[in-house]
């Protein structure tokens, strides 16, 4: 140690050896081939990805979302040459900023000539920015990924010069499951109609993450997932110091999400005195794409701002986990699957989302564009009781009343029907059909991008 401790230079020299790297990028290549022709399904988001532009294509999305995978296939389909390294190799975690250049002598060694790079989980690298901004100086075609969301938007601007462009990526939707596992989404048989809505309950319970719908031990890996990105995404990057706490509050918002979250009362239940803490700590929950926050409707930016309720990233979330108590909440999953689409389809289209409450009651989401409400949606599981039928339908009435939004939408886990309430009509929907409707939407989008960039 002492030895180190007077020669880190030397030590470190012998860590980042040329013929190491190579060995490990060559590995790389290999892993590369052993991937092509494994494609679960085709997303959206390909379409996205411009591999003619000047601008880095940066796509960014919680751990093990498929952003590997997405850069893959559209570099695959395009037919380019290009070079691969993957950041998140435990034998790279020494990488430094000034050791990228090394890296890209050796990528030629092993690919030959090529005018693409793909940098995948980039945000391990202190500095990268100002390496990538020199290879698109030399009009190299650059695709990043990463799995932090301050590190790969806010700073993106001022970092890349407005050099980039960002290309946000979830677990799948619904529709990408079915698309995924071969199930019809356009037969109205009996038949059909019950094997899509079997899905949705598997859907319900596993969620979107790729992986975990062709393996087994489920719990196992929701939990390797979730203690990856604990510990190295955050605690290691931001350095924090009570990781026993931060873990018990992590695990207790993924327990009681969706939920509005208040710094002092979480404070006063983990022990911790600093309320600046604890905003800290669920700042560093959504920058890793854990948690997701969705803003009330006010035009007062201090309640949009201290009223936040969080979602969990994916509903596996929910009850994969050891010790996990939300899983049986089955209105809390739905709730959960509802926001998700909303942001994968309408963000990306400019539209906010927000959810509205006052002393009255609440309406869980309410979609607006040019600070219009466009449409007002409610969720619940089961509405067989009047207390729950009512309580429901007065908050669709409640968002009408505040925002003249006559588009007002229940989803619900089975019933369809057209209702009128107040000379309001209401549109009634189970929740699996119309994830499968916005799905498509979505698709045809994509499809609309495609026939743009042709």
């Amino acid at each position: 140690m002492f030895f180190s401790y007077l020669c880190p230079r030397k030590v470190r020299a012998i860590m980042l050896d040329k013929r190491n790297l190579e060995q490990i990028l060559s590995d790389q290549q290999e892993e590369l081939e052993i991937r092509r022709g494994e494609t679960l399904c085709h997303r959206p988001e390909e379409a996205h990805i411009d591999l003619s532009s000047t601008q880095a294509q940066v796509v960014i999305g919680v751990r093990r979302s498929g952003k590997s995978t997405l850069c893959f296939q559209a570099l695959e389909k395009a037919g380019v040459k290009y070079a691969y390294v993957d950041f998140d190799d435990e034998r790279l975690a020494k990488i430094q900023a000034e050791d990228l250049n090394d890296i890209l002598e050796v990528l030629y060694k092993i690919y030959g000539d090529f005018n693409y790079l793909f940098l995948d989980e980039i945000q391990n690298i202190e500095g990268w920015h100002l390496f990538v901004n020199r290879m698109l100086r030399k009009r190299m075609h650059v695709i990043v990924t990463g799995s932090n969301a301050k590190l790969l938007s806010s700073d993106l601007a001022t970092h890349l010069s407005g050099r980039s462009k960002e290309i946000p990526l979830y677990p799948f939707s619904f529709y990408e499951y079915c698309m995924m596992k071969e199930v019809d989404t356009e037969g109205m048989s009996t038949k059909k109609q019950a094997f899509r809505r079997a899905a949705f309950d598997d859907y319900l319970k596993l969620g979107g993450f790729p992986e975990l719908h062709i393996i087994g031990e489920h719990q196992t890996y929701v939990k390797n997932l979730v203690s990856n990105i604990l510990q190295r995404d955050i605690e290691q990057r931001f350095k924090i110091t009570y990781q026993a706490t931060f873990e018990q509050l992590a695990h207790h918002l993924l327990n009681v999400a969706p939920v509005i979250v208040s710094s002092s009362e979480l404070s006063a239940t983990l022990g911790v005195k600093s309320e600046h803490t604890i905003r800290n700590y669920i700042g560093y929950l959504k920058q890793a794409y854990l948690l997701m926050g969705l803003q009330k409707y006010s035009a007062k930016s201090k309640m949009r701002i201290t009223q936040e309720k969080v979602y969990p990233i994916d509903v596996s979330l929910m009850d994969q986990r050891d010790n996990a108590l939300a899983g049986e909440n089955l209105g809390w999953r739905l709730e959960t699957i509802v926001y998700l689409q909303l942001v994968r389809t309408y963000k990306p289209l400019g539209y906010d989302i927000y959810y509205l409450s006052d002393r009255s009651g609440e309406c869980d989401f309410v979609v607006c564009k040019n600070n219009q409400v466009k449409q007002a949606i409610q969720v619940s599981y089961d509405i067989s009781s009047p207390k729950t039928r009512k309580r429901e339908i007065d908050g669709l009435l409640l968002a009408h009343k505040k925002t003249k939004c006559t588009n007002l939408l229940l989803l619900t886990d089975h019933e369809y029907s057209q209702i009128t309430e107040n000379k309001v009509d209401i549109k009634i929907q189970p929740v699996y059909d119309w994830v499968l409707e916005i799905g498509k939407r979505k698709e045809r989008i994509k499809m609309l991008f495609e026939r743009i960039l042709e």
